[in-house]
């Protein structure tokens, strides 16, 4: 059966904006699997199975976060994470090893890596990490957004309007941040579930977000029934203007 054009873009934009994970590991069957549930969860997945080709992936990919397992061949996962860190790349990296006493975790953090998992590890709990230190990098990377009479102070969790404080429930606000630290991006309510709500349309009822923004809408809008800040984009999502 043939796309239709609508289709065909609404595909193409939801490639375009998915974040990308690299994920390093000299055995394959960790890479496939680790990889299989990342893209289950929404992510785009590329892998490398030495360190020399994994900062070959890094360099040429730009990922968003890297899953570095230490045990490599070529270059060890230490000699990675030093190169990216020395390179001064601040991408997160979760070191994945099966070294998991204290001394080595200790010693991965010290390096560099922004969190530490010991094998043998859940690949549910490993998406849940990623998730987590891309939550953490999105909110230390911004501190106050500003559009037109909005200000978001991300760090005190704040919203204002003309100066008058604009009340949010936690889903609301974190949605609000996602939409305007992206301006311009289109987004589809598959991206949104998963980078707000940590959860795919397989888990969660996408209507979830039409609810929000709706309210985001009201709350924000000087005519909510035709915004400015939070637009339709019809049969994709929504983007942010500013």
């Amino acid at each position: 059966m043939e796309l239709d054009n609508q289709q065909i873009a609404s595909n193409t934009i939801d490639l375009k904006t998915r974040r990308c994970v690299l994920v390093v590991d000299d055995e394959e069957q960790v890479c496939s699997v680790v990889a299989s549930y990342l893209e289950r969860d929404g992510f785009r997945v590329v892998t490398a199975g030495n360190g020399k080709e994994a900062l070959l992936k890094f360099y040429a990919e730009g990922p968003d976060v890297v899953v570095l397992d230490l045990m490599l061949p070529e270059k060890n996962g230490i000699e990675v994470l030093s190169e990216l860190r020395s390179s001064g790349a601040e991408t997160p990296v979760i070191v994945l090893s099966a070294r998991g006493g204290e001394p080595d975790r200790v010693a991965g953090l010290d390096l560099g890596a922004d969190d530490y998992v010991a094998k043998p590890a859940s690949p549910r709990e490993i998406s849940a990490r990623v998730r987590a230190v891309l939550r953490r990098s999105k909110t230390e990377a911004v501190t106050v957004l500003s559009f037109a009479d909005i200000e978001i102070d991300v760090t005190a969790r704040t919203v204002t309007r003309n100066g008058n404080a604009v009340s949010l429930r936690p889903k609301e606000f974190d949605l609000l941040v996602e939409l305007a630290s992206k301006p311009g991006e289109v987004m589809t309510r598959s991206d949104l579930l998963r980078q707000v709500w940590g959860s795919s349309p397989e888990w969660q009822d996408p209507g979830t977000v039409t609810v929000h923004i709706r309210r985001l809408r009201r709350l924000i809008e000087e005519s909510p029934a035709a915004p400015r800040h939070i637009v339709t984009v019809y049969g994709v999502g929504y983007r942010f203007d500013r």
